[in-house]
Parts: C-alpha cells; sequence; structure tokens
C-alpha cells in the first residue's frame, strides 16, 4: 500500500435495503488522508463487502441478500463499471470475500459455508461456482450458534492456506485450495461461544489475531505457515471495562509496521488500541468512533477508516506514532456504509 500521497481512491460497499447507495467511490486526499465522494453505484442489491484484484483494476463485491451472489467491476475510472453479470454463489447471505490465485472466495454467514468462484484472466467472473464447503457444528449460544455462521474467509501471509472463520461453531478451517475447490486441513477449535468473527494476520506471519463477536475478547494464536496450524496462545478483553449495554466487535486489523493491533466494537461504539508486545498484546486504550454501530475497520496509509452503519458516515483517524491511539480528523456521509477498501 502507497502512503497518504500516492493513493487514489476508496471504495465504500453499504446496505441498499437500509437505504444505502450501494457502491461509494471516493477520492483520497494526499497526506490527510480525507475522503471526497466521486459517485455511487447501485448495481446489486447490498454490497456490504468488497474486495480488490491484485493489481487493483477489478473490484469484486458480495450481495449479502438470501440468494447470495458476487459480483466483479472495471475500476479504471471515477465510477465502477460492471465487468459481466452478478454469479449465484449457492449460499445465503455472503458477508465477506477474498481473491486469491484466480479465485473468488465468499464466506456465506446464513448458510455456513465458502464458496469459490473462477475468474477469467481479464478479472471478471467465469460463471458457476467450482466448489461450495460447507461447514457443520454448532455452539452454546441460543440462538446465534444453532448451526454453522461462515463470516470471514482470506488467504494466508504465505499463499498456502485459506482459512475460514465460523461464528457458529466457535472455529477456523484450515483449508487447501485445488482445482477450485476448498477441502479442510484442519479445524481450530477456540473457546465455546466465543463466536469468532474475524481474523488478522501480524505481518511477519507467525500470528493470528482472532476477534470475538458474542465475547468481547481477542485472541492472539501462534501461526505456522509450513504446517498450516493455529494455535490460540491467550484472550484478552477488548474494552478497558465491563460493558454498559451491548458490545459486539466487528473488525481487527493490524498495523503494517506489527507494532499495533486495532480493534472496533459496536455498541460501545469505540476504538480499541492494543500494543504488540511478543506473543502478548497490551490494551492501550479506548476512543469513541465518531457515529454508531461501526462494522469494519481498514487501516490504509497510516489513518484508520470506520465504516459506522447504523449512523451512516466513514470516519477516519491519524493515528499517534508512538502510542497508536487514533484522534478523530474527518467524516463522509455514506448511508449504512458496511466497509472501506482503497486502491
Amino acid at each position: 500500500m502507497a502512503d497518504g500521497g500516492g493513493r487514489g481512491r476508496a471504495y465504500i460497499g453499504s446496505f441498499t435495503a437500509a437505504g444505502g447507495p450501494g457502491i461509494v467511490t471516493a477520492a483520497v486526499a494526499p497526506g490527510t488522508g480525507a475522503l471526497k465522494v466521486l459517485s455511487g453505484l447501485n448495481g446489486v442489491r447490498d454490497p456490504s463487502y468488497l474486495a480488490l484484484s491484485a493489481h487493483g483494476d477489478v473490484l469484486y463485491a458480495v450481495s449479502e441478500t438470501a440468494e447470495g451472489a458476487v459480483a466483479a467491476y472495471r475500476v479504471s475510472g471515477d465510477r465502477p463499471e460492471p465487468a459481466g453479470p452478478p454469479v449465484p454463489v449457492d449460499g445465503n447471505g455472503p458477508t465477506h470475500l477474498a481473491v486469491h490465485a484466480g479465485h473468488v472466495l465468499t464466506a456465506n454467514y446464513g448458510s455456513g459455508s465458502v464458496t469459490t468462484v473462477p475468474l477469467r484472466a481479464d478479472g471478471s467472473l467465469a460463471g458457476a461456482p467450482s466448489g461450495v464447503l460447507r461447514h457443520t457444528g454448532s455452539g452454546p449460544h441460543t440462538p446465534r450458534q444453532q448451526g454453522p455462521h461462515a463470516h470471514q474467509v482470506q488467504p494466508d501471509p504465505s499463499g498456502r492456506w485459506i482459512v475460514s472463520v465460523d461464528l457458529g461453531t466457535d472455529s477456523v478451517r484450515v483449508c487447501t485450495l485445488t482445482d477450485g475447490a476448498l477441502d479442510i486441513h484442519r479445524e481450530v477449535a477456540l473457546r465455546p461461544g466465543s463466536g469468532p468473527r474475524h481474523l488478522a494476520f501480524h505481518p511477519d506471519g507467525t500470528r493470528a489475531y482472532v476477534l470475538n463477536e458474542l465475547t468481547p475478547t481477542l485472541v492472539t494464536c501462534r501461526w505456522d505457515a509450513e504446517e498450516g496450524s493455529l494455535k490460540p496462545l491467550s484472550e484478552i478483553p477488548v474494552l478497558a471495562g465491563a460493558p454498559e449495554g451491548d458490545a459486539y466487535p466487528s473488525g481487527v486489523v493490524t498495523s503494517s509496521d506489527g507494532r499495533f493491533v486495532w480493534t472496533a466494537t459496536r455498541g460501545e461504539d469505540v476504538l480499541s488500541t492494543f500494543a504488540v508486545e511478543g506473543d502478548d498484546l497490551r490494551l492501550v486504550g479506548t476512543v469513541i468512533c465518531g457515529g454508531r454501530w461501526p462494522r469494519a475497520l481498514t487501516e490504509s496509509g497510516g489513518f484508520l477508516y470506520v465504516a459506522n452503519e447504523r449512523s451512516g458516515e466513514v470516519t477516519w483517524f491519524a493515528v499517534d506514532p508512538a502510542t497508536g491511539l487514533p484522534r478523530y480528523e474527518g467524516s463522509v456521509e455514506v448511508p449504512a456504509a458496511s466497509c472501506v477498501v482503497f486502491d
């Protein structure tokens, strides 16, 4: 990722069913990280999560609906252009996606599955899914864990493995991608009832941080890319004290230099900063997120960006280089905002 002076565009997902404009394109101001809305595109329903191709020329979006689909767009200008029709993912409620090895992978929350969709050489969707990995299992939290709920899918830093985080089964699955289909290498159990939502790898590729939604905690894990193994080491709260009401963590990111980890928590509507101290994390402090219901958190060019779903804006923060604490800098209105990615 280039620094603040070199970045050009941000792409913001939103929930059209809640009044969102679809996919928003915004310019990123050099140096300040400020966003300015350029266009909106209502191409598919509820494009809640987005991802860019490795070259940054194609944007992919889930359609978080009961039918479930993925769409691809060319992004050479200020407004994305469809690169073919959306493709059904044979899964309910896709909430996350990743691009890897000539495929788009979607985590389907409603059906508890991960879908693999092949890509053509130009980055467009090649057609129907080449594989659907259906998770099995449940957890003790009723009603959120009556069955599997895949919430995130991504490759590990080595590119050898795919990990999927399942809130419904309290586990992370480590998979291989072969001939367009995922196969489970191992399933790693986490604390029952914790409800893991998202995972972020440390830049050095030896650790991973799993954020739990059903209990506001963060788990530090040892990651072994040779063996494809994830070993939980410790679990700490993401808040300094007991929450006053609802507290549902949503996003976790690491700094590019590996010194800090940040999380967002809905209900409390705060960002938490952790200092990385070897295999341990230390809570530095929390700041308000500048809106309500921070659904997603992104780091780019030394700034943190928060998609505040219920208050309908994206806020951005400068980061103190010594403490890692965010400082509010500004916001831009995007109704029902759900995620932000950068070229």
